[in-house]
């Protein structure tokens, strides 16, 4: 038996610390900008659609373009993928600071997005090259995955941190420091390494996905303000569903497809990917709802948001390690049941917040969601991954990520839609009788109803409070809704599970004969690296 190198096995920590510095800012900045977004609201002057946009043109550009950057670092060299991915990221961080206005920051965020959907495939190629024994791969994966959950957790509280003291843009300058500090090692010292086998790059494939996802959310979000039947609403949607048939067609007859439809013959890995979906589509549209309704109704800082959501994040760190001894003792049914029951429950109780509501009536029910949601996520995925052939584990894995990714989306995209239209049909009646006068009704009207609240700093000082106490109430009804259709997946999801997933499996009976000489055992399995709540 052979002694590990020392200098190699020193070298090899060293890229691992630096990669994973690199992915956890690219889950940190899906997680840190939630708090200031009110902040961000009030300094740029938009809306809460607006708001919903820098949340969702992030994770939408990184759902899409997830599957597609893998490949790129297998044709082109994977170090070299990943410091212009690292750049590009803190690049479009930079421009996110400096960012006068809100169409300059949106666009930053795509870029950032754009970025990191690059690194984070590539970051695992390059962790297998950086660690070809399984037993040493596996400890670097762990640590890679849970740098995520980290992440989530980190990201409220320094987003507070930082936006109370030195303002939002500090968010995105935070960055560039540790950036830059992995940018130079890793160039120095990360080996180059590439996919024995040739590959090619689907990119009308991926052309068409990213066209069917932003149709989706465009409609979804847009619907907010131009309403269901609005042309423009009822276009973007049929564009696509076009977008997906053609994807659908054009996939199945590649040879080398993006993402190979033979997957999808599983009922348990379309099962599972939907209970992905719908775990993050209430764990993100709930964590938008609270900020707004934490900072804005009840008029927290964002220092005491982000310390709030402590009770969300760890749940979710404890509960993700337990998940997957879990679903390795009873099988990942039973663990997704009890997780789907946990998160409506914790839902269903944020759907009765009222203004003013202490945290200590609800903070347990933020821990509820967060141990439901990782009772749902890890689970699922090794549901999965159990589904498809060993050597689809990968690709597989990141469809499960791209599930997950879109399910974020669509939960921020549509709990906002819900609470617009349910402000705009109520905060006219509601000002009525504050005794504006018409002009000032007229301005408090036209913001109120786009959920920006913080447009009431803008009142004279004698009707501030009134036209809180106005709005509060209908800001909170808005919640309710959010909250209830979040409830409402996730107990489907748990339906899908009970019906369709397999329980528990029997221990295989013990084989009559030893083992063929030289035979080695298989290695234990993992939990799938990109099993990460934040992303």
């Amino acid at each position: 038996m052979t002694t590990p190198d020392p200098k190699a096995r020193s070298g090899g920590a060293l890229l691992l610390t630096f990669i994973c510095i690199g992915i956890f800012m690219v889950y940190l900045d899906s997680t840190i900008v939630n708090v200031a977004l009110p902040e961000i609201q009030r300094d740029l002057s938009t809306g809460l659609t607006q708001m919903q946009w820098i949340i969702d043109a992030y994770a939408l550009v990184v759902a899409c373009l997830l599957l597609t950057a893998g490949t790129l670092g297998d044709i082109y060299g994977r170090r070299r993928v990943f410091l212009i991915g690292l750049a590009g990221f803190l690049a479009a961080s930079a421009l996110c600071a400096v960012a006068p206005d809100y169409t300059f920051l949106l666009t930053a965020r795509v870029l950032q997005g754009a970025a990191g959907s690059i690194m984070i495939p590539v970051s695992l190629a390059l962790l297998s090259a950086t660690y070809p024994q399984p037993a040493a791969r596996a400890r670097a994966i762990g640590v890679w995955a849970g740098i995520g959950g980290l992440a989530l957790a980190a990201g409220p509280v320094l987003g507070g941190v930082l936006v109370d003291s030195l303002g939002w843009q500090a968010i995105f300058w935070v960055n560039i420091p540790f950036g830059l500090v992995s940018m130079v090692v890793l160039f120095a010292k990360l080996p180059e390494s590439k996919a024995p086998a040739r590959r090619r790059a689907d990119v009308a494939g991926q052309i068409v996905f990213v066209i069917a996802m932003a149709g989706l959310a465009y409609g979804l979000i847009e619907a907010s303000t131009r309403g269901w039947s609005d042309p423009v609403i009822l276009g973007a949607f049929a564009v696509a569903a076009v977008a997906l048939v053609v994807f659908v067609v054009w996939e199945l007859n590649q040879d080398d497809p993006m993402l190979p439809m033979n997957l999808f013959r599983s009922p348990v890995l379309i099962v599972a990917g939907a209970v992905n979906f719908l775990g993050l589509f209430g764990l993100f549209g709930s964590i938008f709802l609270l900020t707004f309704y934490l900072q804005q109704v009840n008029g927290l800082s964002t220092t005491q948001t982000g310390v709030r959501f402590l009770a969300l994040n760890v749940s979710i760190m404890v509960f993700s390690y337990l998940a997957s001894v879990l679903a390795a003792k009873l099988g990942p049914k039973i663990p997704i049941l009890i997780g789907s029951v946990a998160s409506a429950a914790g839902l269903i109780r944020l759907a009765g917040l009222e203004p003013g509501t202490a945290f200590a009536g609800y903070w347990w029910a933020m821990a509820l969601l967060g141990a439901g949601v990782s009772l749902v996520g890890a689970p699922a995925t090794v549901a999965l991954l159990s589904s498809v052939r060993p050597e689809q584990a990968g690709t597989a894995s990141g469809v499960s990520n791209t599930f997950r990714q879109v399910g974020s989306v669509f939960g921020v995209a549509l709990v906002g839609t819900l609470l617009v239209r349910h402000l705009s049909g109520g905060v006219p009646g509601a000002l009525a009788s504050v005794g504006l006068d018409p002009a000032q009704r007229a301005q408090a009207v036209g913001a109120l109803s786009h959920g920006d609240l913080a447009s009431i700093g803008d009142l004279p000082a004698r009707f501030q409070e009134p036209v809180l106490q106005a709005v509060a109430p209908i800001f909170t009804d808005g919640l309710r809704i959010g909250f209830t259709a979040a409830a409402v997946g996730t107990l489907i999801g748990g339906l899908f599970a009970l019906v369709v997933l397999p329980g528990r499996k029997k221990p295989a009976p013990a084989p009559a004969a030893a083992p063929a000489a030289g035979a080695q055992p298989a290695p234990p399995a993992t939990a799938a690296p990109s099993d990460t709540v934040a992303g």
